[in-house]
């Protein structure tokens, strides 16, 4: 961590290589995604139980391998499907069990737009309105991907490719970008898609190495970056995507 550290703190000196390689540690899986729940507790139990997640010390949140999942109260948020961070994928080499057992604890069996799945994919709904697909990607086990469905799939990606970093790439017949061993897809949507701040996947996390350097930067650049707030030893700042993704940079302490 610590090489990664310096060789992102390097690519902030300047402006031009920044954002060329964006604010993002180099090759860092993504931090944290938030999820709105009116029940977090019920519904971490359910990650922890059927999704590979692990309980963290703090009440409502869990860890998906790297990635730390925040279960947020909110009773009105609308399900994933149809904002710009339309679902979130797990991979798996039992994709059809898995969806049977994911099926008969609660979770729904939906059907997608077509250029939305993969080869072996299935997707269900779980009850509080998160859209959640199953691969079976041999590379990378468990938390896999987040899927955005927006207008100009294209250029949201070149977007992320500017202001966060990651490395283009193809998953299967997705443009995406790997960040560590995970991905960021997006699949092209005939029509405008809702923002996410209200639906069931808020927001996803990038961690930086100098969150002050990284929001000037993001703000010379022309992005709306909120300021930057404390929670216990971490520092973190939100703005949203031209698509309507709410975006994270977290700072966390150096180990």
């Amino acid at each position: 961590m610590r090489v990664l550290c310096r060789v992102s703190v390097m690519f902030l000196v300047s402006t031009g290589s920044v954002f060329a390689q964006g604010v993002a540690i180099p090759g860092t899986p993504f931090d944290n995604v938030h999820i709105l729940t009116p029940d977090p507790a019920k519904a971490r139990d359910w990650y922890i139980a059927h999704l590979g997640a692990v309980a963290a010390p703090t009440a409502g949140m869990a860890h998906i391998g790297p990635t730390l999942v925040v279960f947020l109260r909110n009773t009105t948020a609308r399900p994933s499907a149809g904002s710009a961070i339309d679902h979130v994928a797990f991979s798996t080499p039992a994709v059809d069990a898995k969806a049977s057992e994911l099926e008969s604890s609660g979770a729904t069996r939906i059907a997608v737009a077509p250029n939305m799945t993969a080869s072996s994919s299935r997707f269900l709904r779980d009850t509080w309105g998160v859209t959640i697909e199953l691969v079976d990607d041999p590379a990378t086990r468990g938390l896999h991907h987040f899927h955005l469905h927006v207008r100009g799939a294209s250029a949201a990606l070149d977007w992320y490719t500017a202001t966060l970093g990651g490395e283009r790439r193809r998953f299967e017949q997705f443009d995406g970008l790997r960040f560590g061993t995970m991905w960021l897809l997006a699949s092209e949507s005939a029509d405008v898609t809702a923002a996410s701040a209200d639906r069931a996947i808020q927001h996803v996390a990038w961690r930086v190495a100098d969150i002050d350097r990284a929001r000037t930067l993001l703000v010379e650049r022309g992005v709306k970056v909120g300021e930057i707030r404390p929670y216990q030893d971490v520092r973190f700042a939100t703005f949203e995507s031209p698509s309507g993704a709410r975006v994270e940079i977290i700072a966390r302490p150096q180990p």
